[in-house]
């Protein structure tokens, strides 16, 4: 039996990573009665572990980035390996971030998400945000000027609170989105992951140690994160037909699947496993809404995508950020609400379009030679390393770069017409499986 509905709170948040903790950090100091509830308890384990350059000027507005570098494993750009079959096998090429169109944003870091999450959780409490951990939200059913929201404790009880505003950051949960139906799976895109961390993995030296790696296969991709201390996040994102060849648990599958890669498996001679190992799957979706009457979806909760270029920590923060202005003007001026929801849900469909090119077009051929083979005429690396840092948002110059970025892509696919029709055929066939 669920408690009587006198509960109240102006803003309800539902999830406490990441853009959960962000939202309710920037509502709270602002004034707002702002209630979180998170499932888990803080800390707890997350995959995500690679952040972007761009990241670090939200750390500065929300007053938590030495707290993030006193954690962070410094990552100064990328490493791309190619695959280990055709002429380029064996070979590797980094880029640095130090040379994108802004020279202020050179790195960024590697974190151990339980950390990076906790920090960003106690500072939305410090800020005021009341926050129950241990709290499963289960039902909500909104009504004019707000909503009910029941959740269910450790304890078995359920509580229902009453609430103005339901801010959904459950992450991969997508609470709202499964409860409007309009969740909907990527068509353009379809991968899975398995991964785990290691003790012992050879790095890269010097100021590089840090940088992640990219490792290309036939079946996927790897990263290769190097974190603080001695453990190393490896995992590999895969393409569903390869995972669904699994007949082993995860930990065999997962080192089955780095012996396809020897540039990896290299890495990992003198490697020891460290933690369990962990397979999911449908790792891209959207939902067909971000906003509505009294409700707004972040991060997660509204779309993920492939996270080769780790992206999602930047997307969850940002979409805080432009979100908490969102809920305060539905708020405080609701005959300016509907604008400002359409100029929210415009941010939040750049955020995911701007790397999406990129991610479709991940395991072509030529696009893994140009990754592998920079060049800067007419600003193209430096455009590419600023779409690489996140620097999506603030109207950096990078159109022209990336136009003929797109160009040469094209024009290098005419060139090799068989090899590039053949890896588009295969992806066709291998997303309709």
């Amino acid at each position: 039996m669920a408690d009587a509905a006198d509960n109240g709170c102006e803003i309800l948040v539902i999830g406490g990573g990441p853009a959960g903790a962000t939202i309710s950090a920037l509502l709270a100091q602002r004034g707002r009665d702002v209630l979180m509830l998170e499932k888990s308890r803080h800390p707890r384990f997350h995959i995500g572990e690679s952040l972007l350059p761009l990241n670090q000027e939200l750390f500065e507005r929300l007053g938590v980035a030495a707290e993030i570098e006193a954690i962070g494993m410094p990552k100064y750009g990328v490493e791309f390996n190619a695959p280990p079959d055709g002429e380029t096998a064996g070979k590797a090429s980094g880029l640095e971030f130090a040379d994108a169109w802004d020279k202020g944003f050179p790195g960024a870091y590697h974190v151990r998400r339980a950390d990076f999450d906790h920090i960003l959780f106690r500072n939305a409490v410090r800020k005021g945000a009341r926050a129950i951990e241990g709290c499963r939200v289960t039902r909500v059913g909104f009504r004019p000027g707000g909503a009910d929201v029941t959740a269910r404790l450790e304890n078995g009880s359920e509580r229902i609170w009453r609430t103005k505003f339901v801010v959904d950051a459950s992450g991969r949960d997508t609470f709202l989105a499964n409860h409007f139906g309009c969740k909907q799976r990527n068509r353009e895109h379809n991968s899975a992951a398995v991964f785990g961390h290691f003790a012992g993995a050879t790095r890269l030296t010097g100021r590089r140690e840090g940088d992640i790696s990219i490792f290309w296969f036939d079946h996927g991709w790897f990263w290769f994160i190097p974190l603080t201390g001695d453990a190393t996040s490896i995992g590999a994102v895969c393409w569903p037909y390869y995972m669904k060849t699994r007949k082993t648990e995860p930990r065999q599958f997962l080192l089955d699947t780095i012996a396809l890669c020897p540039q990896l498996a290299e890495r990992l001679r003198d490697a020891t496993l460290i933690s369990p190992v962990t397979a999911t799957g449908n790792y891209s979706y959207s939902s067909r809404q971000s906003v509505g009457e009294s409700y707004i979806l972040l991060g997660d909760a509204f779309a993920f995508i492939d996270p080769i270029f780790s992206s999602g920590v930047l997307l969850a923060m940002h979409s805080a950020f432009v979100g908490a202005d969102t809920v305060e003007t539905c708020l405080d001026r609701p005959e300016r609400a509907r604008s400002a929801m359409k100029a929210y849900d415009a941010s939040v469909h750049h955020g995911t379009s701007s790397f999406t090119w990129f991610i479709y077009r991940g395991t072509s051929p030529i696009l893994r030679y140009l990754f592998m083979n920079p060049g800067n005429h007419l600003g193209m690396q430096s455009s590419l390393l600023s779409i690489l840092a996140g620097d999506i948002f603030r109207g950096t110059p990078t159109r022209l770069g990336l136009v003929a970025f797109k160009a040469l892509y094209y024009f290098f696919s005419l060139l090799n017409l068989k090899t590039s029709f053949k890896a588009w055929l295969r992806r066709k066939q291998i997303i309709a499986a």
